[in-house]
């Protein structure tokens, strides 16, 4: 996709280019003063030749603007069906996290032929995660979000770089993109695993006291947080957010951010005290309270009226 697009510019800039090169040459040759009396004739224009010269670079460009968009809007929106995979990055490594419990360093193992969605973020400077292989390449900042995706075709090992200098040890931050055939990658799964990201997440909710305001079976100081991913929650000022991670993430480290209508801005921020890998873990056991279109309700949290969170 990305290649064919990079291959038709080469071509055209190559065309142009050599075009324009003999075109000189011929018509320095051609039209040559050959004499100090020679007076050259009087040319005169050609519709034909104006209409061609003007319509035929504004086709190619129009080619390439849809081209690049239709190229653009594929690659910035995952498949609802892609892998989600959560990237830390780190001075100088990268920390990666399966939803199935798996925790790598610098290496990254996937399925071949299975979309794979990156959610990233930074723990101190601006990274960048670029897999040339897979022409995928994307900043990751401290304090927000940034989202990559790829769809592997081909089983092998594949190099991670850091493309955004990122500090004295910048070049030596460097990993493996590992990718392997299904029934390979589900052996490799499921060794090792402690938990679900959801379950690790739950259990620190609970060891941070999450629950004694957020209540998941009756209304406490806060609302509970049942059906709240995805949904829009209206704020103190008027205004309405919708909660995605980016939002859940802002209400754990910085509550006094958006205050929630009808609610009192009483929660502490955890800035300092949870880990970015931490975080992840709470925003993936808030996800799972939501239960997905088409999916049984059952367990605690689900099939409650829908509420909305507030900051405490």
């Amino acid at each position: 996709m990305v290649d064919h697009l990079l291959y038709f510019l080469l071509a055209v800039s190559v065309f142009f280019t050599l075009g324009i090169f003999f075109s000189i040459f011929y018509f320095a040759i051609r039209y040559r003063r050959r004499s100090e009396s020679e007076i050259p004739p009087k040319v005169e224009g050609v519709m034909s030749l104006e209409v061609a010269w003007t319509a035929i670079p504004f086709g190619l460009t129009m080619i390439m603007f849809f081209w690049g968009a239709s190229v653009f809007f594929t690659i910035s929106r995952p498949p609802d069906d892609a892998q989600q995979i959560y990237v830390v990055g780190k001075q100088w490594m990268w920390k990666l996290q399966h939803m199935e419990g798996q925790r790598e360093i610098n290496e990254l193992h996937i399925p071949v032929g299975q979309a794979v969605k990156l959610t990233m973020t930074s723990e101190d400077v601006i990274h960048d995660f670029f897999v040339p292989a897979f022409r995928t390449k994307a900043d990751v900042l401290p304090g927000r979000y940034t989202t990559a995706w790829f769809k592997p075709t081909k089983p092998g090992k594949y190099h991670i770089f850091c493309s955004q200098y990122c500090g004295t040890k910048h070049s030596a931050m460097i990993g493996w993109v590992y990718v392997m055939e299904p029934q390979e990658y589900q052996a490799w799964l499921s060794g090792g695993a402690t938990g679900s990201l959801a379950s690790s997440g739950e259990k620190l909710f609970q060891d941070l006291a999450c629950a004694n305001c957020h209540h998941l079976k009756d209304k406490g100081r806060c609302p509970d947080l049942r059906n709240l991913f995805g949904s829009t929650v209206p704020l103190s000022d008027g205004t309405s957010v919708k909660a995605d991670e980016a939002y859940i993430r802002e209400s754990i480290l910085s509550p006094a951010a958006k205050i929630v209508a009808g609610y009192q801005p009483i929660m502490p921020t955890f800035q300092g005290l949870v880990t970015e890998e931490g975080v992840l873990q709470l925003i993936e056991y808030i996800k799972s309270l939501t239960p997905k279109p088409g999916a049984q309700t059952s367990g605690v949290g689900a099939g409650a009226p829908r509420q909305k969170i507030s900051k405490r």
